[in-house]
């Protein structure tokens, strides 16, 4: 599931703020942790509960940053979290274009922005029901959070890479969803079509033989006449 990068920061930002912590998170990538130096934290003690917005984004490690295309990446293709094996605008761009692919080549992803059409999608895909429709909750704590535009601005550049992977992840997922929904109707005339066909068939199966059954008994009553 994918989501638009600012309110998943902001999201990020609040469950931070609550206490949240990914400290038994081992970040593994090419069969090692990264060293404290390749991964510093972005705070001191137990958690960084109470952290305000602009703290959150001042802080340069800070894996909330681009953590879409982060996951979705094929990380060892840029030494994993070494930054020094390769300068940063390659590795951005490798990076963007691993975590295309990677979600190019999955039978399936939703937006938490398109509910409905996920549900759809996730049915169509793997042929199954799901027993409650889903709902698309607007109502979320990001949802709530009233932040000015440069500060808007600031996030989208922080989160530049996901930006990105997310007009890329829309544009495939809408396409996926018009095709299937145009699969299905074709297969749904189709199947109509053979229906009508079927029922005609039978109809002028019956037609004949109620013919043939017209003309054995005039045959019969003929013989009866002679005998």
């Amino acid at each position: 599931m994918l989501r638009d990068p600012v309110s998943r920061f902001l999201s990020e930002w609040k469950h931070v703020q609550r206490g949240a912590t990914w400290k038994t998170s081992l970040h593994m990538c090419d069969g090692r942790s990264p060293t404290q130096d390749e991964l510093p934290t972005c705070y001191l003690g137990d958690d960084w509960s109470g952290v305000t917005l602009q703290e959150f984004m001042d802080c340069t490690y800070n894996l909330a940053n681009n953590r879409q295309v982060r996951m979705l990446a094929d990380l060892s293709l840029v030494g994993c979290y070494n930054l020094s094996s390769m300068n940063e605008s390659e590795r951005n761009e490798i990076l963007l274009r691993s975590a295309k692919d990677n979600l190019k080549n999955m039978a399936f992803f939703g937006l938490t922005e398109y509910q409905r059409k996920t549900q759809y999608l996730f049915e169509r895909t793997f042929n199954l029901k799901f027993i409650s429709p889903f709902t698309q909750l607007n109502s979320t704590r990001a949802a709530n959070v009233d932040i000015e535009w440069p500060t808007r601005r600031r996030i989208e550049e922080l989160n530049f890479l996901d930006m990105q992977l997310y007009e890329y992840a829309k544009d495939l997922f809408l396409q996926r969803f018009q095709f299937t929904r145009q699969r299905e109707r074709q297969l749904e005339r189709q199947r109509r079509r053979e229906e009508r066909q079927l029922l005609r068939a039978q109809k002028a199966h019956r037609y004949r033989q109620q013919a043939d059954d017209s003309v054995t008994t005039e045959d019969y009553t003929g013989q009866v006449v002679r005998w």
